[in-house]
């Protein structure tokens, strides 16, 4: 890649098959602003960064996006020892980042905005309400949500044409999907640019309609839910669910492993949305899994959720909790 950095991406778009519509709309999206600095803000940032785009990271908190650029930093380092950058890529790629408290001052040459905030509707509307009023007409506005209606959110400001939603997976340089989620008045054009620059993120985009956890969250927590049910009715124990859905269906993951993964927190909140948005008692949140949020057993970030977690250790451990529910395997 270092052979094109002086053009506005680290991609040659020759290679993508785009016609030159699509070329030129990709050449708009010079200056993109990723706000939040958390797991999914910093992925985001490190992989606009690395394909050639200016990034403005924006946090209330000078620590964090300080924490953030150290940790993009550590994942390209990894990339690096993978011969998947090489250690001028990573300098460049890190100097196009820019860090940010004042939300004004970030957005006032914005091409594209990533919200990656906390998935809290009433926060997102914030959010959106402000960059509607700061940003330049031309703005793309998109979230990262996994699960609340982009319709909505495009509703609380004057341009719901321009709101999309971009939905990356985590770990955002590591994972190839990228849900692209239509709200009712997106316009075809904002989708179609952010189909292509997806693309030119080395992404592959999966375009989805507005309906309560779109595909990917519809389909996989309610599977997540099922299993914290059979848990919790003691059907079998949390390591024979992970290992039978990962030998038996080919998961590279146990689905109560990757809860976990994704935070208790975050399940029990989509498992909401489904279960208003639908209307459906199927989609309710399994006792278990809502008191286990209740008492603050989130997953991994808070050390112990269907398993424990000791800092600097790898091993799987099924939680003190779960571990006489279970045969030895």
């Amino acid at each position: 890649m270092s052979e094109v950095k002086e053009k506005t991406t680290a991609v040659n778009t020759e290679t993508l098959g785009l016609d030159a519509a699509a070329k030129a709309r990709l050449e708009q999206i010079k200056t993109v602003i990723v706000i939040g600095a958390g797991t999914m803000g910093n992925g985001i940032s490190h992989v606009f960064a690395q394909y050639g785009c200016k990034v403005h990271m924006v946090d209330i908190s000078r620590e964090a996006l300080e924490k953030a650029v150290a940790k993009i930093g550590t994942n390209m380092d990894r990339q690096v020892a993978k011969n998947l950058l090489t250690a001028e890529d990573k300098t460049q790629a890190l100097s196009r980042i820019e860090l940010f408290t004042d939300m004004a001052d970030a957005v006032k040459d914005a091409d594209l905005v990533v919200e990656a905030a906390s998935e809290n509707i009433d926060l997102k509307i914030k959010i959106f309400q402000e960059l509607d009023r700061l940003c330049p007409e031309k703005t793309i506005l998109a979230s990262n949500t996994s699960s609340i209606s982009i319709t909505r959110i495009g509703s609380f400001t004057k341009r719901p044409g321009k709101v999309i939603g971009m939905h990356f997976m985590n770990p955002v340089p590591v994972m190839r999907l990228v849900e692209i989620i239509n709200g009712y008045a997106t316009d075809k054009e904002v989708t179609q640019t952010v189909f292509d620059l997806t693309k030119m993120l080395n992404k592959v985009p999966c375009v989805v309609n507005d309906y309560p956890g779109f595909i990917s969250n519809r389909i996989l927590m309610p599977l997540i839910n099922e299993a914290i049910l059979a848990l919790q009715e003691g059907v079998a124990g949390v390591e024979e669910i992970d290992t039978i859905m990962k030998l038996g269906m080919a998961h590279p993951m146990g689905p109560l492993q990757l809860a976990d993964f994704i935070g208790l927190d975050t399940c029990y909140s989509i498992m909401n949305v489904l279960h208003m948005g639908f209307g459906n008692q199927k989609y309710a949140p399994a006792t278990l899994l809502c008191n286990m949020v209740q008492a603050g057993f989130l997953g991994a970030k808070s050390g112990e959720g269907f398993y424990k977690y000791t800092p600097g250790s790898k091993e799987l451990v099924v939680s003190e909790r779960f571990a006489g529910k279970q045969w030895k395997m």
